[in-house]
């Protein structure tokens, strides 16, 4: 699930940064760029991770700290289980764990299981796009090395350009946003930084350091320090599912689908319509089909061929067919394919919709550049 949580810096807040190149580093070494492009590498490629994970957290009036085992599967799949706490929104013996289709969260306090159902969720991978983010828009400096676990490490520090900071701070840990309110109106005073520990083996971040200053004074600080951290070395396929205590109360939240299925002769067997067999590229394959009985004014029964590349990260596309179209032609650019009228939407998700007889398609793309004209060219109108 993904979180978003408010902290407070105190009063005189504000950022004055600008440009987004290279500055002077304080010593020779590997290039700031370099070192992030593999840590994308990394992450892009990446199957499987577990570490112990420490997150910080100070301002001038208080400091919360946990300590999680993590294990995670990117995109989609991740296992917390908190081990150590003063964060009383986390506490010891909290446990998360999600997949793509559920998220189950425990807490041991309330003696509670919340559990949520993503019949639709798309997985794009959240720590990929901040380490790309960075590349791309921030200011880079190489700042030596550094000892973190025992382990050699480099150091890059980063700056964001203003547009991007404006009145509020967003930092991404894990599915957490953190939002840092920016308020006065004096936007000269203070320095933002973000300091990222890149591992020299894995080339992986393995601390990272957000600090807001006001003259030197720091107003905010969040820490994220893994330890013990192993990279591709397997995980246990019942890791990213959960067993409720049998004596907790169990919450459900989201529309539970009517059905998980591994092929289209599985799927079709359970839904009024036929499903299309699409011209999909040779990278990818096809992870599930997902059925969800959804309202008429939503769709009605929507049936999801989710496909993806299991050599990448967050490469993934899929198609949908639902009794009732969800799309607004008025707010999308018309094409056509093959004679046909259809309708494309640029964005983070690169789409096309389009109606045949009483069905509605879509045919969706995580990753920029991929054939999707192409694939619903293939299906057509069946």
């Amino acid at each position: 699930m993904k979180r978003r949580r408010f902290l407070t810096v105190g009063a005189g807040a504000g950022v004055s940064l600008a440009g987004c190149v290279s500055y002077p580093s304080a010593d020779d070494g590997p290039s700031s760029e370099a070192l992030l492009r593999d840590a994308i590498e990394t992450r892009r490629h990446l199957h499987d991770l577990r570490a112990r994970r420490t997150l910080s957290v100070e301002t001038p009036s208080d400091t919360v700290e946990r300590t999680e085992r993590v294990v995670r599967q990117p995109p989609a799949k991740q296992r917390l289980e908190v081990l150590e706490s003063t964060d009383p929104d986390a506490p010891v013996g909290s446990v998360t764990v999600t997949n793509r289709e559920t998220t189950w969260e425990y807490n041991p306090e309330e003696e509670l299981v919340d559990i949520q159902f993503h019949g639709a969720k798309v997985d794009a991978d959240r720590t990929l796009r901040v380490l790309e983010s960075l590349l791309e828009n921030y200011r880079l400096g190489y700042e030596g090395t550094t000892t973190v676990d025992g382990r050699e490490a480099h150091v890059v520090e980063t700056r964001p350009p203003i547009e991007e900071t404006g009145r509020q701070l967003n930092l991404v840990v894990g599915d957490t946003t953190y939002a840092v309110p920016l308020s006065t109106d004096d936007l000269e005073d203070l320095e933002v930084t973000r300091t990222i520990c890149i591992d020299d083996e894995y080339r992986y971040p393995v601390r990272e350091r957000n600090e807001v200053r006001d003259g030197g004074e720091i107003r905010y600080r969040l820490t994220v320090t893994y330890e013990d951290l192993a990279i591709d070395e397997g995980v246990d396929s019942e890791t990213f599912t959960y067993q409720p205590p049998a004596d907790a109360t169990v919450v459900t939240d989201g529309t539970e689908p009517e059905g998980i299925f591994d092929s289209i002769d599985e799927a079709e067997a359970n839904v009024p319509y036929e499903l299309p067999e699409a011209a999909i590229p040779d990278a990818y394959l096809l992870d599930r089909i997902t059925v969800v009985e959804r309202a008429e004014k939503y769709g009605g029964v929507t049936t999801t061929l989710w496909y993806n590349d299991p050599n990448v990260v967050a490469r993934e596309l899929y198609i949908v067919v639902r009794e009732q179209g969800r799309f607004d032609p008025d707010v999308l650019e018309e094409i056509e394919i093959d004679s046909r009228t259809a309708y494309y939407r640029d964005g983070r998700i690169q789409s096309i919709f389009w109606d045949c007889d009483d069905l509605s398609y879509e045919v969706s793309s995580l990753v920029e550049g991929e054939p999707i004209r192409e694939i619903a060219a293939s299906i057509g109108c069946p």
